[in-house]
């Protein structure tokens, strides 16, 4: 009798077990769920992505002109889902692209699976499948338009195109993904500011601007025209003073020196390192750590009209060095109150604004810099220095819902090790792991042969 409930018992386990499987695999089609244990969710929607969802007022149709033949409408159905979890009015439509080969001319569209993406009366046009192409998409509908930026060049200033080590180009490029357009401005050519300029910036000139092209800055400023200006220790002297007086603000002599930056490994006591910020809407939730090479102190005039806040601020440790810095012995350098240079903690980052001058402008925004390195193709990759240019940008265009977004990283993605950490590895995996899988196989062998 125990034999016969046994066996009953052993049937109705395997039938529970059949129906368990069953019923799982049943709410598996109705119910999904998704965990992304990577560094910052680096396979799932990144945070970046859900805040410009969030922005995006009224519904999102993305139509997708892909072939019915293959896998393509399920990858892109596929993708898209994760868009429209978090936004549920964004709506996905399929066009074959064969029933009507004369529209597809008429739209442009040359690759199969080609996106139109459509938000109020705006529309952004997407050949490239990727979380990056479709959220820089998405920003571009936010914007509305193209922002035209003008660069201002022929005195030696960083190149917006530029693919030196002093250039912006690399910066630039991100910039114009997201629907930013960088134009020239050479005051041998023109005598004013081109109408519809959205922004200016006067990146770190070399040589003394001619009077008539800082006159032309200063009318554009006085008109209500948004500014960004980076300035460098070295060029602080270069008949700009009429354009650092309508903003009302002062370039400091000497270069800030901070020596506290030894405790994290930099030589060069010329290298301000921040990771923390006074508070402001282009810092507000700020929390990375941003590095500026060589930096102007900033003061602020008393008389200035100007609604004036400090962004950047160096440590209490820092001050304005006037003695040149040799680098093999950086221990040299010491404050001297009695030469003229100033105690931090000191500015080197002012956000302006003021009611426009202009009518068509309801507030007119400045900011000057007193580093223009940190955006450089050299120095843009260490930290937040992207993040916090894009955030620069965003508020000077008056762009103040994509100010704060969050940036996109994975620390996961590069593992860096040093030569002996790599020959160490090397050797437990070529030689140690072997050697141990054949003294444990030959004990087991041996154990078995003396039984």
């Amino acid at each position: 009798m125990k034999s016969i409930f046994r066996r009953l018992g052993g049937w109705l386990f395997a039938a529970l077990l059949v129906l368990a499987v069953a019923a799982l695999g049943y709410l598996s089609t109705r119910y999904a769920k998704q965990s992304d244990w990577t560094a910052d969710g680096r396979t799932s929607l990144s945070a970046e992505s859900r805040a410009v969802l969030t922005q995006l007022q009224g519904p999102v149709e993305i139509i997708s002109y892909a072939n019915p033949q293959g896998d393509l409408r399920q990858t892109v159905a596929g993708f898209l889902q994760r868009y429209q979890a978090v936004k549920t009015d964004l709506s996905v439509r399929f066009v074959d692209p064969q029933l009507d080969p004369a529209k597809m001319r008429e739209l442009g569209v040359t690759v199969d699976g080609a996106l139109i993406l459509h938000y109020q009366d705006r529309e952004q046009r997407l050949d490239e499948l990727s979380e990056r192409s479709l959220t820089n998409a998405l920003e571009r509908l936010l914007r509305g338009s193209d922002r035209i930026v003008a660069f201002v060049t022929g005195d030696g200033e960083r190149r917006a195109d530029g693919q030196g080590n002093a250039d912006l180009g690399m910066f630039i490029t991100q910039l114009e993904s997201r629907g930013m357009r960088a134009v020239p401005l050479n005051f041998t050519q023109v005598s004013a500011v081109p109408e519809h300029t959205d922004l200016v910036v006067l990146a770190s000139p070399e040589v003394a601007l001619p009077p008539a092209a800082v006159q032309a800055l200063v009318t554009y400023v006085q008109n209500g025209g948004n500014l960004l200006w980076l300035t460098e220790p070295a060029n602080n002297e270069l008949g700009l003073k009429p354009l650092a007086d309508v903003l009302g603000v002062r370039v400091l002599p000497g270069v800030l020196v901070d020596g506290s930056g030894t405790a994290l490994g930099l030589h060069d006591p010329r290298l301000i390192t921040l990771g923390d910020y006074p508070p402001q809407a282009i810092t507000t939730g700020f929390q990375l750590t941003t590095l500026f090479p060589q930096v102007s102190a900033l003061a602020q005039v008393a008389s200035s009209q100007w609604g004036v806040k400090a962004f950047l601020r160096s440590s209490p440790q820092s001050w304005t060095e006037f003695s040149p810095i040799d680098n093999s012995k950086p221990s040299d350098i010491r404050f001297d109150a009695a030469a003229g240079e100033l105690k931090g903690p000191l500015d080197f980052g002012f956000a302006l604004s003021r009611l426009s001058p202009s009518p068509d402008k309801s507030e007119q925004r400045a900011v000057v810099i007193g580093d223009g390195d940190f955006l450089s193709n050299t120095f843009l990759g260490n930290g937040g220095n992207r993040a916090l240019g894009e955030r620069v940008f965003d508020w000077l265009l008056g762009d103040d819902k994509l100010v704060n977004l969050p940036p996109r990283g994975a620390p996961d993605r590069l593992l860096q090790i040093s030569q002996g950490e790599l020959n160490a590895l090397s050797f437990g995996f070529l030689i140690a792991l072997p050697l141990l899988l054949l003294l444990i196989g030959g004990g087991i062998v041996w154990r078995r042969r003396r039984r």
